[in-house]
């Protein structure tokens, strides 16, 4: 009997929530120059608006660049300004449609649903191009909810809508994963490390390994 064969798992970088614009784009530029990259998101924990314009600005130059997409991180009114190319939304389905509405047809509108199937389904069926699960690791952040590996499967198996899986990643659960979900959005696991490039191809070599 042939072995089912499937696609690996694409990466979906995310950057670190503040980092130092004198030094971040040239690390950024390594680690996608190293690793194939399906997009990147600006993911920043200030709300000034001029350190997210300069930010997003250096970002994008680095991601284009390499003809790697980048959506940022919850403030859909500044992706057309910015030159972005998308906006993921942290807050389920609510506002899926009317960021698809905002942007128009070609930006990429991503929803991180927490572990809640049912959120998931409607931010699909409004128009998400992609939906996130997670945190799928171990963390102290949120109030311990986790999305587990039978949220992915049922997924994977039942809606097309192309799946994501975030939050506290390690080997392990990136090998237990790989079956099941077309995405792993990686970001504080390797930036919070002395080599994020080299931490990366650890955490990818899971899928194989």
């Amino acid at each position: 009997m042939a072995e089912t064969v499937f696609e690996l798992p694409q990466l979906y970088l995310v950057t670190p929530p503040e980092f130092e614009l004198s030094q971040f784009p040239d690390q950024l530029a390594r680690v996608l120059d190293a690793h194939e990259t399906a997009c990147l998101r600006l993911s920043l924990a200030t709300t000034d608006e001029d350190r997210i314009m300069r930010a997003a600005d250096a970002c994008r130059e680095v991601a284009h660049t390499r003809d790697v997409p980048i959506v940022i991180a919850d403030h859909a009114l500044m992706v057309e300004r910015l030159g972005l190319d998308g906006v993921h939304l942290g807050d389920g389905a609510r506002r899926v449609r009317k960021s698809r509405d905002d942007l128009g047809h070609d930006a990429i509108v991503g929803a991180f649903c927490g572990a809640s199937r049912h959120d998931g389904m409607t931010a699909g069926e409004v128009g998400a191009d992609y939906v996130s699960f997670g945190p799928v690791g171990a963390t102290a952040l949120g109030d311990g909810t986790r999305a587990e590996a039978d949220l992915f499967d049922w997924w994977s198996k039942m809606i097309e809508v192309p799946v994501v899986a975030e939050g506290a990643l390690d080997e392990d659960t990136i090998r237990a994963l790989t079956p099941v979900t077309d995405f792993f959005a990686i970001g504080e696991e390797i930036w919070r490390t002395d080599d994020p490039s080299a931490t990366l191809a650890r955490l990818l070599g899971a899928m194989t390994g």
